[in-house]
């Protein structure tokens, strides 16, 4: 992440009174709504390294707590790492979009996700106003994981070893909630532990899905680089049921890099989360203008 820069507050002078006050009654009902409801943010893409846009996320995350909601924020790292994969002169390896983790690799996800990116995160909100606490999926015994087992696409009898990858046995939420019911913002990177204390990496989509279906969100929100979820023809798919979803999975809509993503949506949509929406994170406060505003910023994904 860069260094956290103050830019000048955008100009709305040739804003009319009247409208600003329009656009902030228009808030009223969702800030009533949602007053006292958990959000989890999953928190990646260009929102996390444009400074601009960084202010904008963390103003955004401090204007929801403010007004009543609890939001909690779950981050990626991807560039980041690999930054510092190539820093130690070591080049990344997935295989079916899963980052391949050894040893070495490991301590270098852990270094920069709770180390640097978690505390870049944590004082960007504060900076903005808020109370930000960092955790990892060790603290309070968040998320216990075990190994993944990853079959390949074509020939599910055949098993890949990705290393250090883990996938979420359970997750106890109970330092969350204790935090959130302190006004604390809780930003939680994606690592977990295992049955003899080892250490796993998590794809963050994953932990944010499973977490906003333990926590009973009332939302989960993903940051993206893509304005939301496309059909064939480029239009953006504004509002989709759970089942929608499933015949764009079916039809191949859906592919590639999207799907952990989507997938992780649509299993927190099946499981309780109220709505799930995937956003374009290169647009400036993209989070208020989806939760505050009629307008659409992205992909609804409603869980009926």
């Amino acid at each position: 992440m860069t260094e956290n820069v103050s830019l000048p507050p955008a100009d709305l002078a040739h804003i009319a009174p009247r409208d600003k006050a329009e656009i902030l009654a228009q808030a009223l009902p969702y800030i009533r709504k949602f007053h006292g409801k958990t959000i989890v943010i999953k928190y990646g893409g260009n929102a996390m390294t444009d400074p601009g846009l960084q202010q904008d996320f963390a103003e955004d995350v401090v204007l929801l707590k403010l007004v009543g909601m609890n939001p909690v924020v779950v981050h990626g790292g991807g560039p980041q790492i690999e930054d510092a994969l190539a820093k130690i002169g070591k080049k990344g390896t997935f295989i079916q979009g899963m980052r391949v983790t050894d040893d070495e690799t490991m301590e270098v996800v852990e270094w920069v996700l709770a180390g640097q990116v978690q505390q870049d995160i944590v004082g960007l909100i504060n900076v903005a106003g808020g109370k930000a606490v960092g955790l990892t999926g060790r603290d309070g015994g968040l998320i216990r994981a075990r190994k993944l087992k990853m079959l390949d696409l074509k020939d599910p009898s055949k098993v890949h070893d990705v290393g250090n990858v883990g996938e979420i046995e359970s997750i106890d939420p109970s330092v969350v909630k204790a935090l959130q019911d302190d006004q604390f913002i809780p930003v939680i990177s994606p690592l977990g532990f295992g049955a003899a204390n080892e250490n796993y990496n998590i794809n963050a989509d994953v932990v944010a899905g499973k977490l906003a279906e333990v926590l009973k969100a009332e939302k989960l929100v993903m940051l993206t680089n893509i304005p939301g979820v496309l059909n064939k023809q480029g239009e953006l798919l504004t509002d989709l049921s759970a089942r929608e979803i499933d015949d764009l999975f079916a039809d191949g809509t859906i592919s590639g890099g999207m799907l952990p993503k989507i997938q992780s949506a649509l299993d927190a949509a099946k499981n309780g989360v109220n709505t799930v929406h995937i956003i374009d994170g290169r647009v400036p406060h993209a989070m208020l203008l989806e939760i505050l505003t009629d307008q659409a910023y992205g992909t609804m994904i409603r869980s009926h």
